[in-house]
């Protein structure tokens, strides 16, 4: 049964003088189709976002790879416009248009000038709604998705990521598998399951689309009323929630894999099982990691680069997922420093599960996490980019204050406690080198 639509204001924030500097609002249309946007005071461009809650975990052995296939073919034409009308419609306002797939969703993303946002609705409601995903455009793109397999395949640090998740679940399992599907899935791949994979995921119910700049709310509604409306696709009952949360957690396995390369350097990651996207812990593991190897006064840079010159590059990371995560260390090394290089990063996981971090790097984490947070967020796209995956993957915006807040009311014991846990789990290790 369809729901009444809804519009609420989740954040408004105000200057010294009391004029608002930015209002988040949200709507939720009865087909369950959900419209974010962020009004910022001053701005002249917008950026629009839609995404959808489809991704490469989505996907069947048969259809491994549908979603970023899909991803690419969504810009092939519809039956208003060609793929060059596609192109030229943005291109001649100057407007910045692209898209991205990853396990949990796919984004098609647009950036114009203010007064072009209703163009930038136009186009993007005409590619999701009516794609044509003809079997001409399908084989034409087949060769360029091979193509960007092989540029992939050629890269170490993508290389030996995939060969983590692989390793961590399994290459049968859609967390396991890399995004862009493999060579035999893309080449088995036909016009007709990519259809229906279109016809299944691409509906209202599954898909957010947020905007930020120079805004009007209820002008953006009407926008994407008016635009989301061809084929009838708005007229589509809301769909369930999304069924992963509730999935029996994977289970992340350990042990060693290694992929032989002739590339100069060996790539290496250090993992171990992560938390999930909901884990509320993931504010202490996001200092933690931060402190660990998110910057050059990182532990890992310092004693990996500056103080042994053993690599030029060292980092960790952390990943989450709506039923799993992964924490994880980079290194690119030469070969013959492979072991101490091993020896060296696995001491300092030991020393942190031991006894955490100090209050110095505590208050260096906070910051450096706050200061790039709010310094990421200047312009339109990058609050786009905010709003709509937020929406998409947790249901709720966070103000920005919360997020703030959330992250300052870390404690050293908060950190010392995810850090003797994570790092006490079973290790994961992924090779990619000369053997």
């Amino acid at each position: 049964m369809s729901r009444r639509p809804t519009t609420r204001t989740l954040e408004t924030v105000r200057d010294a003088s009391g004029q608002v500097t930015s209002q988040v609002r949200r709507t939720q249309l009865s087909s369950g189709l959900r419209i974010v946007t962020e009004h910022m005071a001053g701005a002249r461009s917008a950026s629009i976002g839609v995404w959808v809650g489809v991704g490469s975990r989505d996907e069947s052995t048969t259809t491994h790879g549908a979603s970023h296939f899909l991803e690419h073919v969504l810009f092939k034409g519809t039956g208003e416009r060609s793929a060059l009308d596609i192109s030229i419609a943005l291109d001649a306002v100057g407007g910045e248009f692209n898209a991205f797939t990853a396990k949990e969703y796919t984004c098609f993303h647009a950036r114009v000038l203010s007064d072009d946002l209703p163009l930038a609705v136009d186009v993007l409601g005409d590619m999701v709604t009516s794609s044509l995903v003809a079997p001409h455009d399908v084989d034409a793109e087949r060769d360029v998705i091979l193509d960007e397999i092989a540029m992939h395949d050629d890269d170490p640090d993508d290389v030996v990521q995939n060969l983590l998740a692989e390793l961590a679940w399994g290459a049968q399992s859609p967390l396991g598998r890399p995004i862009a599907g493999t060579t035999e899935s893309i080449e088995a791949m036909t016009p007709a399951q990519i259809r229906r994979f279109y016809r299944r995921h691409y509906v209202p119910g599954n898909t957010v689309i947020s905007v930020s700049g120079a805004v009007d709310h209820g002008a953006v509604v009407k926008a994407i009323r008016k635009s989301f409306a061809r084929q009838g696709w708005l007229e589509a009952e809301a769909a369930p929630g999304d069924p992963r949360g509730s999935r029996r957690r994977p289970k992340v396995s350990a042990g060693t894999a290694q992929v032989d390369r002739p590339f100069e350097q060996v790539n290496l990651v250090i993992g171990r099982e992560g938390l999930t996207r909901d884990d509320e812990r993931r504010y202490a593991l996001g200092v933690l990691n931060t402190a660990l190897g998110g910057g050059t006064s990182s532990r890992l840079f310092q004693e990996v680069r500056e103080h042994r010159g053993l690599a030029y590059s060292v980092y960790s990371f952390a990943s989450h997922y709506a039923d799993s995560g992964l924490v994880g260390v980079a290194v690119g090394c030469l070969p013959d420093r492979r072991e101490e290089v091993l020896d060296v990063v696995r001491g300092e996981l030991d020393k942190i599960a031991g006894s955490g971090i100090t209050a110095d790097e505590l208050a260096r984490g906070k910051g450096q996490l706050v200061g790039g947070m709010i310094l990421g967020l200047e312009d339109s796209a990058s609050r786009m980019m905010r709003l709509g995956k937020n929406e998409l993957v947790y249901g709720d915006v966070l103000g920005l204050d919360d997020v703030i807040g959330r992250i300052e009311g870390v404690t050293l014991e908060d950190v010392r406690a995810v850090a003797a846990e994570i790092f006490s789990r079973p290790e994961l290790l992924a090779v990619v080198g000369p053997a």
